[in-house]
């Protein structure tokens, strides 16, 4: 009699162990599930501070090269701003 009660009193206990880790992994608002939210999050915004800060220092590099070679600054105002230097023809092509 004793066995049997015993072993009805694990099956309880695990039964209930179970039923608690499902509420506390699947019901909204779970920690669980919040921390695994929170998780793939920093991950995501980590990726992107890695790319930010790589375009940054590409960005960078690009401003140093205009900063200490005129010929690149020329390039980049004609390229970018149609500067012309005074002499020059300039077309000015509508689409």
């Amino acid at each position: 009699m004793a066995e049997v009660r015993k072993n009805k009193f694990k099956l309880f206990v695990i039964i209930t162990a179970i039923v608690a880790l499902v509420i506390i992994i699947v019901f909204p608002g779970s920690s669980v599930i919040e921390g695994i939210r929170a998780h793939h999050d920093i991950k995501s915004w980590g990726r992107q501070i890695e790319q930010l800060n790589q375009d940054i220092d590409r960005m960078q590099g690009e401003i140093d090269e205009l900063k200490s070679d005129p010929d690149t600054l020329e390039k980049f105002a004609r390229e970018h701003f149609q500067f012309a230097a005074p002499g020059d023809d300039v077309y000015i092509i509508e689409k």
